[in-house]
């Protein structure tokens, strides 16, 4: 039987972090169930009690050490359960800018700026591949 907490959808927040070249801030997975290895923007699940902002800004915080500085809602996707995880999430896109130097917590073991042109490059997860690109569009209308 399934785990329960499983059969039920989760809230994820994600970043959308850029640089002075309008590239895209990514993580390369490490240490973890889902993923390993692979690659993401920074953001995890929204915990109990703490609003999308809030979870957030302190899942930017603890896997980069930036400070975000400000940011906005861009729009949402459903990841939906697939042969890859059995996880379904409603995801909540942000753009944030934030300051100071990236410094890795255990949960990455590297980053990279990406263009939306290099996105095919990288193996992404959670969809996050769909969401830079639905990103490039919202900026380039």
């Amino acid at each position: 039987m399934k785990n329960e907490a499983l059969q039920h959808p989760q809230v994820a927040v994600r970043a959308i972090i850029t640089n002075s070249n309008n590239e895209v801030l990514i993580l390369k997975r490490s240490s973890t169930d889902y993923g390993n290895n692979k690659w993401c923007l920074p953001g995890g699940k929204n915990d109990f009690g703490d609003s999308a902002e809030e979870a957030l800004i302190k899942e930017i915080e603890e896997e980069t050490s930036l400070k975000v500085t400000d940011l906005s809602f861009l729009f949402f996707l459903n990841n939906l359960p697939d042969n890859e995880t059995e996880l379904h999430f409603v995801t909540l896109f942000f753009k944030c800018a934030c300051s100071g130097e990236i410094k890795l917590n255990n949960e990455s073991s590297e980053y990279r700026w990406i263009s939306s042109s290099q996105v095919d490059h990288y193996e992404l997860v959670f969809e996050n591949d769909k969401a830079i690109k639905k990103y490039d569009q919202l900026i380039n209308q």
